[in-house]
Order: C-alpha cells, then structure tokens, then sequence
C-alpha cells in the first residue's frame, strides 16, 4: 500500500439502503439529504434551493434602496454606484443559480459531524495509481466555488497538460459558518480548530498521510495545522503567506517610515501593505470586533451583501480593480448568492472575531515542509527573504506573472502548475 492510498476499511460512506431511505433536512434556503445514523457517517449532499427563495430574493432586489452617487470620480469612497447597479440588475433580470447549481450538484459532495458540526466538502478520487491527497480550503469572501475550476486538472491531470503523477485525491470542505456547512453556535471555532477538524475529516475518509494548501482563510488555516502538527500533514502550499516580521509589523501598525536597509522587494511589500491598512482595512476591523452588527446587513440586504464583496473582488483580483476582466458577472453572482442563501454573511465574517490575529504577520514553522506561491495581483507580495526567515524548510518558492487574492479561481491553469509542482518532493514521503 503506498503512503498515499485509501484505507477502504476506514471509509464509512452510506449504503444504498441508507441512501434510498434518508429523510429530508432543511437549512434556509438550501435542502440535502442526510441520513439520522452515528455522527462519524458520511453522508451525500445536494443543493436544491427552492424556487419561493430565488423569487424572494429577486423582490427584494427590486425594491432595494440605493444611495446617493458617490461624489469623487474613483472608488476612494468604496464601490462605484453604476457599477453596483450594473451587476445588480443582472442579478435581478439575467442570473440564474440553477447553473451553479448543476454544477455543483455533478461533483460528489458530502456532509459528516466534527465536534457537532455539519461539515460540507467536495471528495474527488483521481483514477490514477498513488494520487496525494490534498485538502484545499477557501477563504473570505470565497467559497468553494473558488476551486471549481482547478478540482479536474488537479484529479485529472492527463487530461489537463499534466502527468498521471502529478495526480491528487481532493478534499475541499467549506469552512464553519461558509456555504454548506453549520454555523458554529458558540465560540471556538476558530482556524486552530478547524485545523484540527481537518485533520480528522482526512482521516476519517482513510487518509493516513496528506497535504494541505490554502490562500487567505485556508491560508491560516494550513499554517495551524502545520503548528499544531496534524498527524499525517506531510506539507502545505500557500498562496497568502503570513511573513511579515514582528519589527515590520510594530512600524506598519504606527504608521510609520519604511526602514531604510529593506531590500527592493521587501519596501514593495511594506508599501503595499501601508497603502492597505491606510485605505483598505476596514472591512477586517469591523469583522474583528463586530461581526454580529455588520452581520445585520449582510443578511438582511442582498444589495449590501453584493457591495461588501464585490468590493474585494474590484481590489484582490489581478484587474487594475475592474474584475470582470478576470470573473464572470455568473461567477461573481455565484458566490454572492451562496452567500445569500444560506444565510452565511454573518457567520463567515465571525471567523475574524474569532482568530483577532494579523494574518499577514510571520509564522515561525521550523520543520514541516512549505511551499509558497507568489501572485502579482495579492494584497501583497511575499519576499522570499521574509518568506525563509519564517519556514525554515521552504521547499518551494515561485513567483507567478499573472493571478490575484484567487488565484485558483482568476487563473486556474497557473494554479494548477504550482500546485503540482509545490508538492512534487513530497511525493514519495
């Protein structure tokens, strides 16, 4: 048995009986079906909004109430109003969710109970001999549509320009209180425990040893996982690195004079940083210390919840803040609504209140292997002298020329690549 193969013993999927015969359950707006047998079962899930919520939704976009036009000519004041409206009368008029639906609904996805939670993810086995298995998280303002794009190269790889052993079996869950999964009805579930959850979802599917790889959220979420040594966690990937050192950080905080003796990039990264945290972090504090008001309006206004995100996908994608040159109004639409309809606006943004943490600043991983990956169009990029002063078994370091803040999602061949090639060493481990 290589490192990398399914302990069938340990899968515990439901039988066909169970299948057949599982009750319907209902989360707002979304039903799946499950099964009511021990907490560990996995259990098959699909997506089926009702059609009173969709019509809902519509009426509520067409009797929203807009602001006055901002009154500079940029987006210094936050998203432009015509181009809100624009996507917001295609939400009300030409969108339709049963795509994504479909989509969705095609890929083998699951629900089991950690800690009493519901857990939702996707679980696709590549057909290819000795595939690594990977848990791949999504962050804020994502989702697990994030990865849509990459879940077949990544699987398939000979049918994408790849080899049969540069094959994963894929694990991507949402995160507590995103998407599909339950909202965590009182603290704790921060990114040390989802980190462990992980740990023992992998483990629960049969999988000994594993990697992990993540931006943003699932960013952190990986460099827990390897802090807390995970049993199986051969590695992760990042493509939002925390590296930013304590000194640099106490002088970013100040607002403070860049030092003198920083390398080119390294004042490159400290400058895009001051400009963020001058004109662009605020969304964060709010989400830090006040999840449940912002909350209010992200569940309740459908025309709020579209500004609030749409605001990061203008300035985290590689666009020059115009987004539709690398998303789709559908794909933008897609995460909004999945937002919208399972009620998450709220218990996604708790994430932040619960970790309180800069996760930007340097995390010391002495032993596990990292690799990290370097977008052009992320809210910073990371030096590598930075990078290497924090992993100090960096096995992978890579510069790309074109993706942003979701990489996987603006450009998924890239991702694909790096990916790949960030795990290749660990591949016989």
């Amino acid at each position: 048995m290589t490192p990398f193969s399914l302990d069938m013993n340990r899968r515990n999927f439901m039988t066909a009986a169970a299948i057949a015969g599982a009750a319907t359950m209902l989360k707002p707006a979304v039903s799946f079906a499950a099964a009511g047998a021990l907490s560990e079962d996995i259990r098959p899930f699909k997506v089926s909004v009702p059609d009173t919520a969709i019509k809902e939704l519509k009426q509520r976009l067409s009797t929203a109430r807009w602001p006055a036009k901002e009154n500079v000519a940029d987006d210094s004041q936050g998203v432009q109003l015509e181009r809100l409206r624009g996507l917001v009368d295609y939400w009300a008029n030409g969108y339709d969710w049963r795509k994504v639906e479909q989509k969705l609904n095609a890929l083998p996805m699951f629900i089991t109970e950690i800690d009493g939670l519901d857990i939702h993810f996707i679980h696709v086995r590549s057909k290819h001999a000795d595939a690594m298995p990977l848990i791949m998280t999504h962050g804020w303002p994502g989702s697990i549509l994030e990865m849509l794009k990459v879940i077949d190269p990544l699987t398939n790889p000979t049918a994408h320009g790849g080899k049969a052993e540069d094959a994963f079996h894929l694990v991507v869950p949402s995160i507590p209180g995103f998407g599909f999964s339950g909202k965590p009805n009182m603290k704790g579930w921060g990114s040390d425990h989802i980190g462990l959850a992980w740990g023992t979802l992998m483990h629960r599917l049969g999988y000994e040893k594993f990697v992990s790889q993540g931006g943003d959220c699932g960013s952190v979420i990986s460099q827990r996982m390897a802090l807390q040594n995970v049993p199986g966690l051969l590695g992760i990937h990042l493509n939002m690195p925390g590296i930013v050192p304590k000194e640099i950080a106490h002088i970013l905080a100040a607002g403070d004079p860049a030092p003198t003796d920083l390398t080119d990039k390294e004042r490159a990264c400290f400058d895009k940083l001051a400009v963020f945290y001058r004109d662009s972090a605020g969304y964060a504090n709010m989400m830090v210390t006040r999840p449940q008001t912002i909350g209010y309006s992200l569940i309740d206004s459908p025309v709020g919840l579209a500004a609030w995100i749409y605001d990061k996908f203008a300035t985290w994608t590689y666009s020059e803040k115009h987004p539709e040159k690398v998303l789709t109004q559908d794909e933008m639409l897609d995460d909004i609504s999945l937002y919208w309809f399972t009620e998450t606006g709220t218990s996604a943004a708790q994430i932040y209140w619960e970790d309180h943490s800069n996760n930007f600043n340097a995390i010391n991983i002495p032993t596990l292997p990292v690799a990290v990956s370097v977008f052009p169009g992320e809210i910073y990029q990371a030096p590598k002298t930075w990078t290497e002063r924090c992993y100090k078994n960096l096995i992978y370091f890579n510069e790309t020329d074109n993706g942003g803040h979701f990489a996987a999602w603006e450009q998924p061949a890239i991702f694909t690549n790096e990916v790949r090639a960030a795990f290749r060493s660990l591949r016989q481990s």
